[in-house]
């Protein structure tokens, strides 16, 4: 009863977004552009591949500097500036993602003089870093405090230690916590609202402001057309599959981690 209980949400908004979005599920949805207001049809080829872009921007900013000092709080962190680094950890993972982009707007909008991927980049990175830094740091905690001694006891220095047995024996978690934290960061809407803002033309370039598809699925899900409003659910479908992806992924790569 409990199973079907937490399965029943996850069940329902499934079932919504395959009955409203799947009829405009096509292969130029993909690779099309947004048609013109008032016109049908058209993609989200664009806001695709500028999610692409801005997540892949905030992985680079957040997993390695959350895995270091996920690394650095479990192994080294015995200490006040450890403490506090941990306390704002916490504080950080329950900021609203809306503050966060409000935050990146002032930080990296107003210094560069227009919103761009860069500045969307930072905002979901620093989404990003809390569930990165807390999980490393778990992950390093398991790790049998044996490999350390054993370690030790040859005669290795304590970072040689943590490089060479003790991240290779975590590095299981410690993927499994950035993908997760990935797949978490691609759904936000907020943040790019005040960030990365959108584009209905084709761009790349991380200076500029740039498409995407949770800013696409708000900004039709709120329009007066009805063939908008069908390409938000499409895009909401797409958006799901593209997160269901990255959760298989993540468990093909954690499987052939362990096993190595």
């Amino acid at each position: 009863m409990s199973v079907a209980l937490v399965l029943l949400p996850l069940a329902l908004i499934i079932w919504h977004l395959l009955a409203h979005g799947i009829s405009g599920l096509s292969i130029k949805f993909f690779t099309h552009m947004p048609a013109p207001v008032g016109e049908a049809g058209g993609g989200m080829a664009n806001a695709i591949v500028g999610t692409l872009i801005v997540v892949t921007a905030g992985a680079v900013i957040a997993v390695p500097l959350g895995i270091a000092a996920g690394v650095y709080l479990a192994e080294f962190g015995r200490n006040p500036f450890a403490g506090m680094v941990r306390y704002t950890t916490d504080l950080l993972s329950g900021v609203p993602s809306i503050v966060v982009g409000v935050a990146a707007y002032g930080l990296v909008v107003l210094s560069m003089g227009r919103f761009s991927a860069i500045a969307g980049g930072v905002a979901l990175g620093i989404l990003m870093l809390p569930t990165v830094i807390r999980s490393t740091e778990e992950m390093v905690r398991l790790v049998p405090q044996s490999y350390r001694h054993a370690a030790l006891a040859l005669g290795a220095p304590r970072w040689k230690v943590t490089q060479q047995v003790v991240l290779p024996a975590a590095r299981a978690g410690i993927v499994t916590a950035s993908m997760l934290a990935v797949a978490r960061a691609a759904g936000e809407t907020a943040p790019l609202l005040f960030t990365a803002l959108g584009n209905r033309f084709w761009s790349t370039k991380l200076d500029q402001p740039i498409a995407t598809l949770p800013v696409f699925i708000y900004d039709y899900a709120r329009a007066p057309y009805d063939d908008w409003n069908r390409q938000a659910w499409t895009g909401a479908l797409v958006l799901v599959l593209v997160v269901t992806l990255i959760s298989g992924v993540l468990r093909v790569t954690a499987r052939r981690v362990r096993s190595r």
